[in-house]
């Protein structure tokens, strides 16, 4: 094919057209493309982590971006997130696809739930998914962390789920069971196995996961996950929606400050060190009112902590029991009772600390080296402030009246009933049984109102 070249003028005069074709190629192939948000879900699932992805499946929405990916590597987390997740994403008018990924990665407990959740479940190869039997529940919701494997030769699923355990386990056993049972027959998964992962804390490699209908897709890259995912249907609302996804621009959802600030204060060494903080901070200023940066620094510590403790499973016995140490230290301060009050309340902060958190997931559990610091500093506190109180009992006294007595005073005249003596750079009236010469110097023995009582020295 030979090429023409148009003159230079012809040329310049029929730029504007060109620019318009031109124009209007590139927005008609950018309007082509489609759009996937491709959003991050790492770590224990809880309030931070599901604040992000639930703003981001609305955000998405806003977009109208074409697919939602989670990128997902959990050991599980707080069921109150997983089941806010949960709602977004069937909720959703943007399909979600959750990818178990990069290889070596998990979606245990709560991951599995959402999985089951979302309208494709794909897996990176070397990753597994399982172990969804909630362990314990209490405060702010019950934990899905990584239970105990089963034993070699597990009971029936119809008999583990009703026999065993008290009526509470069985009961959160079969609301779990329940749960992701219907997520299942919603997505057209595997019912079967759904119900063993709970009950036996099943768990499944991502090749076994493809063969047992629990995944759709095994996918080692996002490229990959996007050309196995093209052209397929997906029902949403009653309408049948069809992934075009052969040109789409994927847009990598990075985490803001809000995200950063509730992974920050929820993490339960960071709330308990900022309730810690906080209530130090105001027994400081109720010991020197008017210094103010201590009752400032405190009421927004301890705001802050109230705020995160209220989205994690506490256990109130164990807020009890740190208030209570707290209050008893005090009172031995202000009291002493030979450090009865003291030893006491060092042992209530101590074990108040150890409780707080109610759950067995790890990455929702104080340091016991934080436990320690804080108890230890706590007791410090105490004993600093029980033997100052014992030192200022024997200290002798450098004021008031009690101050005086014992104290010297000189005669102004000798008198042997009343007179005048100096005393303290002033001049007293005195009273005394015996006869007092002037100049004489003089033990102050009692003090009533305005007089002094003395007697000559020995």
């Amino acid at each position: 094919m030979q090429q023409q070249r148009l003159p230079f003028r012809l040329g310049l005069r029929a730029f504007p057209m060109w620019a318009v074709l031109l124009l209007t190629m590139w927005l008609s192939g950018a309007s082509n493309a489609q759009d996937v948000w491709l959003v991050e879900l790492q770590g224990a699932i809880g309030p931070a982590s599901s604040d992000f992805l639930m703003r981001a499946l609305d955000d998405a929405e806003q977009a109208d971006a074409e697919l939602v990916v989670i990128r997902l590597d959990t050991p599980g987390g707080l069921d109150l997130a997983m089941r806010d997740i949960i709602r977004h994403i069937l909720a959703s008018p943007i399909p979600v696809a959750t990818w178990v990924a990069p290889n070596g990665s998990r979606a245990a407990s709560a991951g599995t739930y959402i999985m089951y959740a979302s309208h494709f479940a794909a897996m990176a190869p070397a990753t597994n998914i399982g172990s969804s039997t909630p362990v314990s529940i209490g405060g702010g919701g019950s934990p899905f962390p990584i239970p105990v494997a089963p034993q070699e030769e597990p009971a029936e699923p119809e008999e583990a789920d009703i026999a065993g355990g008290s009526a509470m386990e069985r009961k959160v056993i079969n609301d779990a069971v329940a749960y992701i049972k219907s997520l299942a027959e919603l997505r057209g998964r595997n019912v079967e196995w759904a119900e063993q992962t709970v009950v036996e804390a099943a768990n499944l490699t991502a090749t076994e996961a493809l063969e047992l209908n629990v995944i759709d897709i095994i996918a080692d890259s996002i490229d990959d996950l996007l050309q196995q995912l093209d052209g397929r249907k997906i029902n949403i609302d009653g309408s049948e929606l069809t992934l075009q996804l052969s040109d789409s621009n994927v847009t990598v959802i990075e985490p803001d400050w809000r995200h950063q600030f509730l992974a920050l204060i929820t993490d339960p060494n960071v709330a308990y060190i900022l309730l810690m903080i906080g209530l130090y901070g105001l027994i400081l200023e109720f010991y020197n009112p008017g210094l103010g940066l201590p009752g400032i620094t405190g009421i927004i510590c301890l705001l802050i902590g109230a705020y995160a403790l209220q989205m994690l499973p506490i256990n109130y016995a164990g807020v009890a029991l740190i208030l209570l140490g707290i209050g008893l230290m005090l009172v031995e301060a202000m009291s002493p009772s030979f450090g009865v009050f003291g030893f006491g309340g060092v042992i209530s902060f101590a074990l108040g600390s150890v409780i707080l958190m109610d759950t067995e997931l790890e990455a929702y559990r104080i340091s016991l080296s934080i436990v320690a610091a804080f108890t230890a500093a706590s007791a410090g506190v105490f004993l600093y402030a029980l033997g100052a109180v014992l030192r200022a009992r024997r200290r002798a006294l450098v004021s008031g009246v009690e101050s005086m007595i014992g104290k010297t005073a000189v005669a102004l005249d000798e008198f042997e009933n009343r007179g005048l003596v100096h005393a303290f750079g002033e001049n007293w009236s005195a009273e005394s049984e015996q006869f007092i010469e002037k100049g004489a110097k003089v033990e102050i023995t009692e003090v009533d109102g305005l007089t002094l009582k003395v007697k000559n020295q020995e």
